[in-house]
């Protein structure tokens, strides 16, 4: 049976972080797909294995998986290439951006500053690593760099020009000297004083060419060829290939992955047989004479057809996220560019992924479709949740899809197709579905055939859409957000943000109300549309744009004034007033239990905010974060538990919040950390499951109060110092709390060590 442990790599003793920013703790995981093998290496029975945001690590004998990502520490996300050295068990993974992350069994070092040939403005991007004993040679996209993995530093590096900057496509170390593979030839130097100088290397074949692997035998290919090199001869192999993924040479074998199939040979170049698994692969490997693959698609597999990897989604790309019930998820995997406008080039062809609380599903009816979809969002039927409604937002295709789930088969069946009545293949498409209080489902729908925008309740009766023209002039729209009887809409693609008021009968279109607020209302002059909103719960909508934030407060009664009206947020910045978020795009806001605010900006990350928008409590980004990304495009909050959802194109990621399931009384009040001690720990001390509003009092053990404040929203941090701002002295320290009326009290202890 497969286990799954969600810790640290199987190679490291503990994660700890040397010459790095410690961006990981227990409060973040990861939801990312391990799907997409590119590396594998064996270490006694045991195989790693690197993927698009992570490495696993899969013995096979237990069946155990580990996985070791972002979230747990890594440092980065879009792994492009990896190497192990079992002798020292140290690996080196290497990151679309050009970095390279460390790990050994004493922790992981992250390695931003290799080496940056001089004019080059290429893809920083690691293509290959190869490690030989102590060193590793590096490829990149103007020649290679060599690697200390003991001081875990950068040595000499040869810069790859004649007249332009030549990529190594892969590279390694045979006896002190370097082969590397290029599209010009098979490049070879040794490891001296002239290797940093690109005219003093040899060209020991000219071709075009991808792999190369050694130990005990150096052997390379050109994309249909590969070749046994000794002595200065290359003797190709017996077969020919459709195109060589992968190349791998090991103690008795050397082994070629072809798009279709898995080739051996032995170390003389002698065919010995040929596998599929069933699907392409990246890469592939023996352990214990038993084939194992690197798929594209179902992580590690082996020749019976087994597949062993992490659960996760299908890919990384997701857009948007439902949540519903006890652990359950709904992501749309889609995507809009040049300002919420065409759908986002995405050769995966993104549908949308389920998560019914214990495994990850993705419909196998979106699989090897030559129709295209971008699914933008995938709602449940709140009263049969089995039902679900997905918005394709591509072009030629777009329409909303219904699916039944099949909870036998553990897939999705499609039903119906809901064309909108599209005219031609670029009108009419749908960007978002909400659900009222009645469950009647309405969607939002983007360029119209007048360059207007549309909402389109589902009429039950008929099963259709009924698609209403508001003759707005905007084309962008975003999905909408139901509170109090009425529809809250951002437009995107102009300075106006929408309010719709279908008084109840979603399918009579006739009655309907539409309000507008625009620049007139108070939106920047810079604004080119409103991007996001959330209502807290004092009623206000807080809305957030592409130029900044705006308030409309108590907003289903201001809405309906002859001139409602939309203010910033001042906060003081150096005793001077300032708009919070000025000219910045808000892609996210959220609310959770406590009424404090998430909200995501556009390369800016995630910022956790007060109730009021006056103090930032925490500010989240890609570099001290497990954040993919600086751009979120969906947050949720899940109320009950606190844990918050981090969307972007690059993967999900969650992150434990101390806000959960608040209300007027006290929940399971929790103090962390506690002993308290300072060697261990200098920041504040967290105290949650509080009620709304809670009176706190924090006493010495004679009874002199030293701290006393009122905690909105459910949790408070102590920085612990006394009322005259000095830190107090170590002893046991008595927590008094009670809610707003007094109806409910709570006590806690904290102990203080200095």
């Amino acid at each position: 049976m497969k286990k799954l442990s969600i810790i640290s790599l199987g190679i490291l003793a503990s994660v700890q972080f040397a010459n790095a920013q410690v961006i990981s703790s227990k409060k973040w995981s990861d939801i990312f797909s391990y799907n997409n093998v590119i590396v594998m290496k064996e270490d006694q029975g045991k195989i790693i294995a690197a993927a698009e945001n992570g490495l696993f690590y899969y013995t096979i004998s237990t069946g155990e998986i580990t996985k070791l990502s972002k979230a747990n520490g890594l440092h980065e996300v879009g792994i492009t290439a990896f190497d192990y050295n079992p002798q020292n068990k140290i690996g080196l993974v290497g990151y679309q951006n050009g970095s390279l992350d460390v790990v050994t069994p004493d922790g992981v070092t992250y390695i931003v500053d290799i080496p940056i040939a001089t004019g080059y403005n290429g893809s920083k991007k690691i293509n290959h690593i190869s490690i030989t004993g102590d060193k590793a040679v590096i490829s990149v996209g103007y020649g290679v760099s060599i690697f200390d993995l003991k001081k875990k530093e950068f040595n000499d590096s040869a810069f790859f020009l004649s007249g332009v900057y030549q990529a190594s496509n892969e590279a390694t170390i045979v006896n002190n000297k370097v082969y590397s593979v290029t599209d010009t030839g098979l490049k070879s130097h040794e490891l001296n004083t002239t290797f940093p100088v690109y005219s003093t290397w040899t060209t020991e074949m000219p071709g075009a060419f991808t792999q190369i692997a050694s130990e005990p035998v150096l052997s390379f290919s050109s994309a249909t060829t590969a070749y046994v090199y000794n002595n200065g001869v290359a003797t190709p192999l017996s077969q020919t290939f459709g195109k060589v993924k992968d190349l791998v040479v090991n103690s008795n074998s050397i082994i070629v992955t072809d798009q279709a199939r898995i080739y051996s040979f032995n170390t003389n170049g002698t065919f010995t047989g040929a596998v599929s698994l069933g699907e392409e692969c990246n890469t592939a490997m023996t352990v214990g004479g038993k084939m194992y693959g690197g798929t594209i698609l179902s992580g590690i597999k082996n020749e019976a057809n087994n597949t062993f990897k992490p659960d996760g989604p299908y890919f990384n790309n997701a857009y948007k996220i439902n949540l519903y019930g006890e652990n359950q998820l709904l992501v749309s995997s889609g995507g809009r560019d040049a300002r919420f406008n065409g759908p986002l080039a995405n050769p995966k062809n993104p549908s949308f992924y389920y998560f019914n609380g214990m495994q990850w599903i993705y419909p196998s009816y979106f699989i090897g479709k030559t129709q295209a979809f971008n699914i933008l969002d995938a709602v449940a039927n709140p009263s049969s949740p089995d039902e679900v409604y997905a918005t394709n937002y591509t072009f030629g295709g777009q329409g909303i899809y219904k699916m039944k789930y099949n909870a036998n088969s553990k897939d999705f069946d499609f039903t119906k197709y809901y064309d909108l009545a599209a005219p031609n293949a670029y009108v009419r498409r749908p960007v978002g579905l909400t659900y009222d209080d009645q469950n009647n489902l309405i969607a939002t729908i983007a360029f119209m055939d007048t360059g207007s925008i549309a909402i389109a309740p589902y009429d039950k009766a008929a099963d259709n859409f009924i698609v209403k023209d508001l003759g707005i002039l905007s084309n962008g729209i975003q999905k909408a957000l139901y509170y109090e009887n009425l529809l809250w809409v951002p437009m995107p693609r102009t300075n106006n943000f929408l309010v719709y008021d279908y008084k109840k009968t979603p399918t009579n279109v006739s009655d309907d109300t539409v309000y507008l607020l625009n620049q007139s209302s108070g939106f920047a002059a810079n604004s080119n549309g409103t991007v996001s909103v959330a209502i807290d719960k004092a009623g206000d909508a807080w809305i957030g744009s592409d130029s900044g934030l705006r308030i409309l407060s108590n907003a289903v009664s201001a809405i309906k004034e002859p001139n409602p009206s939309v203010k910033p947020i001042i906060i003081e910045q150096n005793n001077l007033g300032e708009e919070l978020f000025r000219d910045s795009q808000i892609l996210q806001i959220e609310v959770d239990a406590g009424d404090y605010k998430w909200i995501s900006i556009d390369g800016g990350g995630v910022y956790y905010m007060s109730s009021d928008g006056q103090r930032t409590i925490k500010h989240f980004t890609k570099e001290n974060s497990p954040l993919p990304t600086n751009s979120i495009t969906d947050i949720k909050v899940d109320r009950k538990t606190g844990k918050v959802y981090f969307v972007t194109y690059n993967g999900i990621v969650t992150y434990q919040g101390d806000v959960a399931d608040v209300t007027s009384n006290f929940g399971n009040v929790l103090v962390y950390p506690n002993p308290v001690v300072y060697s261990n720990f200098k920041g504040k001390v967290t105290i949650k499951g509080l009620a709304e509003k809670t009176n706190i009092r924090i006493a010495d053990v004679a009874g002199n109060v030293v701290h006393s404040a009122v905690a909105r929203g459910g949790y408070y941090e102590w920085d612990l110092n006394n009322q005259r701002g000095a830190r107090v002295a170590s002893g046991i320290y008595f927590v008094l709390m009670t809610n707003e009326d007094g109806s409910d009290k709570a006590t806690a202890k904290i102990a203080v060590v200095n």
